[in-house]
C-alpha cells in the first residue's frame, strides 16, 4: 500500500513540474526595447574601389638600366626622376648636335647681324615731293577763291588732302630687309636648333619621370638589366595617385529614377567592416546594360575623404542616401503586426502585454520609424515566426 502511495505522489509531482514547464513555454516571450537612432533610406550597390589615376611607366628606348631612384611604397612627386638607362650613344648625339648649334650661332655672329642697326628707314624724297605738291595746290586754290570759283577750289583742296596723306605714309618708318648672307646664317641656326631638340627628345626617352604625385606600387626592372628593342616598352614602374578613389556599380532600372548626381552615399568595405566612408554620386550612365533581360545603369561614386587604409580593388557596398531621419524612435520590422493601414505592436506593461496601435514613418527594410504610440525604453514583443500575421513588415 505504501508503494502505491509513493508512486501516486511521484506522478503528481511530475505532473506539476511538466505543467509548470508548459506554462513557462507559453508565457515566455522575446522582447526588444524601443530605442532612438538614425534611419537611412537608400539604394545599395556593390562594386570595387578604383584609383582611376594610375599608370604603368616604361622607357622609350633600349639600353641598360643604370639607376633606379625609387622603391615600392615610395611617395613620389610630379616630375621626379624614377629611373635612367645607360645610353652613351644618345648622350654623344646630344653633345654633337649642341656643338653644331653653337657653331651655327657663331657663324651668324660673324656676319653684320650684331651690328645691323639700320633696321628701319624713312623715304624722305617721296615725302618732300608729296608736301611740295600739296603746297602748290593750296596756292592755286587760294587764287580760285579770290576769283569766286568755289567749286573748283574745293576740288583742289580734296587733292591737297590726298597729297598730305601720301606724305604721311612716306614719312613713316619701313623695315629694311637683312642681307641674304645674314638670312642664310639665321636659317642655319634654326636648323641646328631643330636637330638638337630632336636629339634631346631621344635622350629623354632613356629617363622615366613621374607624370603626377603618387605612390610607387611596383618596380619591375632591376639595375644592370639590359632592355632590348623587344622589352624596353614593357612596364618598368607602376605609379598610382591615391588622392582620388571611386567606386562603380550598377543600379536597376526600377531604382535609377530615384538616384541623382550629388547624392550622398555611405560606403562600407568587406576588408574594413568597422570603417564607413562617405561619398557622392558623380556619374550616372545614360546607356543601359542588359543582362539576362535585366536592365541596369552604371553609376560611379567618388569618395570624399580617401585615406591610406583604402586600397585599389577593395570590395565595397555603397548605400546611396535617398532620405535620412536622425534621432527618431525605432523598432524592428519583425515586431509590427496588423496591416499597412492599421499597424500594431504587443507592448509589455508590467507582467502583462497589451496590443497597441502605432503610427509609423519611414522604413529601411529592417527597422521602422515610430511617429506615435510608443515611448523610448518600452519593451515590445517579438512574435514567433508562426505567429506573424502580416509578413510584409518582417525583416
Amino acid at each position: 500500500m505504501k508503494k502505491w502511495l509513493s508512486l501516486i505522489v511521484a506522478i503528481c509531482l511530475l505532473s506539476v513540474v511538466f505543467a509548470g514547464c508548459a506554462k513557462s513555454q507559453t508565457t515566455a516571450q522575446d522582447t526588444v526595447e524601443v530605442t532612438r537612432g538614425d534611419l537611412v533610406i537608400g539604394i545599395s550597390i556593390s562594386g570595387n574601389l578604383e584609383m582611376p589615376h594610375k599608370t604603368n611607366l616604361s622607357f622609350g628606348t633600349a639600353g641598360m638600366v643604370k639607376e633606379i631612384a625609387c622603391d615600392e611604397g615610395d611617395k613620389i612627386s610630379k616630375d621626379q626622376v624614377l629611373a635612367k638607362l645607360d645610353v652613351p650613344s644618345l648622350e654623344a648625339s646630344v653633345a654633337m648636335r649642341q656643338a653644331e648649334y653653337d657653331m651655327a650661332e657663331l657663324r651668324l655672329m660673324q656676319t653684320i647681324y650684331p651690328h645691323f642697326t639700320n633696321t628701319y628707314g624713312t623715304d624722305l624724297p617721296a615725302t618732300w615731293l608729296a608736301l611740295g605738291d600739296a603746297q602748290d595746290k593750296v596756292e592755286e586754290a587760294q587764287e580760285l577763291l579770290k576769283q569766286g570759283k568755289i567749286e573748283e577750289a574745293q576740288i583742289l583742296l580734296e587733292q591737297v588732302k590726298e597729297s598730305l596723306d601720301k606724305a604721311e605714309r612716306k614719312s613713316q618708318s619701313r623695315r629694311l630687309d637683312l642681307p641674304l648672307s645674314v638670312k642664310l646664317a639665321e636659317l642655319q641656326v634654326d636648323q641646328a636648333e631643330a636637330v638638337l631638340d630632336m636629339a634631346k627628345a631621344e635622350l629623354a626617352k632613356a629617363t622615366i619621370i613621374a607624370p603626377f604625385d603618387g605612390i610607387v606600387t611596383d618596380v619591375v626592372i632591376n639595375e644592370g638589366q639590359q632592355l632590348s628593342a623587344m622589352t624596353y616598352a614593357n612596364p618598368a614602374i607602376c605609379l598610382v595617385d591615391t588622392s582620388e578613389i571611386k567606386m562603380s556599380g550598377s543600379i536597376d532600372e526600377i531604382d535609377i529614377s530615384e538616384v541623382g548626381l550629388g547624392q550622398e552615399a555611405d560606403i562600407t568595405l568587406d576588408a574594413l567592416p568597422d570603417k564607413e566612408v562617405k561619398g557622392k554620386v558623380t556619374f550616372i550612365s545614360q546607356a543601359g546594360t542588359v543582362q539576362t533581360g535585366v536592365v541596369s545603369y552604371k553609376t560611379t561614386i567618388t569618395l570624399e575623404t580617401p585615406n591610406k587604409e583604402l586600397r585599389d580593388g577593395m570590395s565595397a557596398t555603397a548605400d546611396i542616401v535617398l532620405d535620412r531621419r536622425e534621432n527618431v524612435l525605432l523598432i524592428p520590422n519583425r515586431v509590427i503586426q496588423g496591416s499597412l493601414d492599421n499597424p500594431s505592436v504587443e507592448v509589455v506593461v508590467g507582467e502583462q502585454t497589451e496590443k497597441r496601435q502605432v503610427t509609423l514613418g519611414l522604413s529601411d527594410g529592417m527597422n521602422t520609424e515610430v511617429l506615435s504610440g510608443l515611448e523610448e525604453g518600452e519593451e515590445v514583443v517579438l512574435p514567433h515566426v508562426s505567429q506573424f500575421p502580416f509578413m510584409p513588415f518582417g525583416g
